[in-house]
């Protein structure tokens, strides 16, 4: 996607003193687009989690099967937010996969999310980068670039994928994803994940660590996570881990939480579909 005048004020002006959310993330699946800070966040996550690299790759997982179920339900524009550095097996290659007209609009507030993407994204007239910010709903329901590749007439794929655990709840979250959800139409969809509090200590070794990392990564119990999904019903089987997530098999036999890897108990996932 060419760049815009729309977008003039999002010049990346990167902070590298300071590790943030993407970079590190980027970081812990082994990619390149981090900085020494980043990598160092990433090996204090390690101390206490040290499969770090395999739990980010069962976030992937979980976004890989959300978008997947969401688009053989015949939806075809997804608004991805909290998207992250491009890596492997985006949400457009996956949507696009399924559908090849599947249209694609990534939102994330830090800047070089908007470098990278515009750059990998250039010839791909299917999939938009925005710069903006879940904490304001508007800055993205009112983004130029928002609107030129979604229609919000239509239903549509909502993704909150690795984006939660980084918000305190004293934020309260849920308000603007009530607010986003609202402009959504009937027939839209809401794909989250979140960091799970099951009581299990990875769990607890997860949150310590990203919370010294990062300043944030807040675990939750089930109650917590799904009341993010603003009362919608959620498609069975529910929340569930990512490696448990079948929701078109449901008689598939599931390997027993306890029987899981640790590193496959730190994320849950589900998907809520408006009705």
């Amino acid at each position: 996607m060419a760049d815009t005048d729309d977008n003039a004020e999002f010049v990346p002006d990167f902070d590298i003193s300071k590790p943030t959310i993407a970079r590190v993330y980027d970081a812990t699946l082994g990619g390149k687009d981090n900085f020494a800070v980043d990598r160092e966040g990433a090996a204090m996550i390690a101390t206490y989690v040290p499969k770090i690299r395999e739990a980010s790759q069962d976030n992937r997982l979980g976004l890989k099967k959300g978008v997947e179920y969401v688009a053989r339900q015949g939806i075809d524009q997804f608004l991805d937010i909290g998207a992250g550095l491009p890596t492997m097996e985006n949400t457009h290659q996956v949507a696009q996969a399924v559908n090849p007209n599947a249209k694609v609009c990534y939102v994330d507030n830090d800047p070089i999310v908007l470098a990278h993407g515009r750059a990998l994204l250039a010839d791909n007239e299917s999939t938009a980068i925005a710069t903006a910010d879940l904490r304001d709903p508007p800055s993205i329901l009112n983004h130029p670039d928002v609107n030129k590749m979604i229609d919000f007439d239509r239903p549509i794929g909502l993704m909150i994928v690795g984006l939660m655990m980084h918000f305190h709840p004293g934020e309260e979250p849920g308000n603007w994803i009530r607010e986003i959800l609202d402009a959504c139409p009937s027939g839209s969809y809401l794909h989250m994940t979140d960091f799970a509090n099951t009581g299990y200590p990875e769990q607890v070794a997860m949150e310590k660590s990203c919370i010294q990392a990062l300043g944030n990564g807040w675990i939750r119990t089930p109650e917590e996570i799904e009341a993010h999904f603003q009362g919608l019903p959620l498609v069975p089987p529910g929340l569930d881990y990512p490696t448990r997530w079948f929701p078109e098999e449901p008689d598939r036999e599931l390997i027993p939480v306890e029987d899981l890897e640790e590193h496959q108990r730190i994320i849950m996932m589900g998907v809520a579909r408006k009705p």
